[in-house]
């Protein structure tokens, strides 16, 4: 059988993400529930009934506008590198 080597101490691994990196992470996961948020609502109970407030401005650009700037920020708060050396 192979040797395990028992007397290294426990080591704790150091956390990939700082606090910068999951401000940014909670600001894009923010833009991202707007957006749906704003998304929401502008059916009809009757479907007879053709509502006009589906095609509104808030539903069509803003709202996915958000919910893309959103993801943007979620990928720059993964690829942003807190320990980075500033000369």
């Amino acid at each position: 059988m192979g040797k395990k080597n028992r007397n290294i101490p426990n080591q704790t691994k150091p956390f990939i993400f700082q606090k910068k990196n999951y401000i940014f992470l909670f600001i894009g996961l923010a833009f991202i529930a707007l957006g749906f948020i704003l998304m929401s609502g502008g059916g009809s109970d009757d479907p007879n009934v053709f509502n006009p407030d589906i095609y509104h401005f808030r539903r069509i650009r803003l709202a996915p506008t958000l919910v893309l700037i959103g993801l943007g920020i979620q990928v720059y708060a993964i690829l942003l590198n807190p320990n980075k050396n500033k000369k």
